[in-house]
């Protein structure tokens, strides 16, 4: 064994969120009377945390208390309809589970609000994590190493020791700024090429080929 502990990014890399997330997103957009977006934009504007997300979604321009009344609406809308659409990525539940019965050590460290890391978790991914972490206060949220650190300490285990997995130019920064090695995957929301234009050495294009690199 390579590593003995595998970190794994939630939106885009173990879990398809994109539809829930664009839903969302444009319902609380609707909301305040704000244009939508198509899912193809939203894909693009997700991965840096939700304050973010808002921040791209409205007009250029908008003032505070507007993106914090879009905030709020989304946080509210979400925490009820976070797994309409969301699913797995095929073979990913499988590979975790191979994963850990072979011994690794297995978690989440999302950008997504914790409580949403932690029902989605319960909802798809139930026994199959020892940890998981997303956006919560104390917590700087990716690419800041924070959460993996987290989970490094909760866990005991040297940063030597594991593997980030991720499908996005922040996942690529946070496992260098963790210490962390990096595979990518390339059916998440960003793909192939623009990992490899981004920096990673490594890209998967199956779940299961994963085992050829841990």
């Amino acid at each position: 064994m390579k590593y003995k502990l595998l970190i794994f990014d939630m939106d885009g890399t173990i879990l398809n969120t994109l539809d829930d997330l664009t839903d969302t997103t444009n319902y609380a957009l609707m909301q305040h009377k704000l244009p939508t977006h198509t899912l193809e934009e939203v894909r693009m504007m997700v991965g840096n945390g939700l304050a973010v997300l808002i921040e791209k979604a409205v007009p250029e321009g908008s003032d505070q208390v507007l993106k914090d009344k879009v905030l709020a609406t989304y946080l509210s809308y979400y925490k009820e309809h976070c797994a309409d659409k969301s699913r797995p990525y095929e073979g990913i539940c499988e590979m975790i589970q191979k994963a850990r019965d072979m011994g690794y050590k297995t978690a989440v460290v999302s950008n997504k609000t914790d409580a949403a890391v932690q029902s989605l978790c319960e909802d798809y991914f139930k026994g199959l994590f020892d940890a998981s972490i997303g956006d919560k206060e104390g917590v700087r949220r990716k690419p800041y190493p924070d959460g993996v650190e987290a989970v490094l300490e909760m866990l005991k285990v040297d940063k030597t020791d594991a593997v980030y997995i991720g499908d996005s130019d922040v996942d690529i920064m946070t496992a260098k700024n963790s210490g962390l090695d990096l595979i990518g995957v390339s059916w998440g929301f960003r793909g192939r090429d623009f990992l490899k234009e981004h920096g990673a050495q490594i890209i998967i294009d199956r779940a299961e080929q994963i085992f050829d690199f841990i």
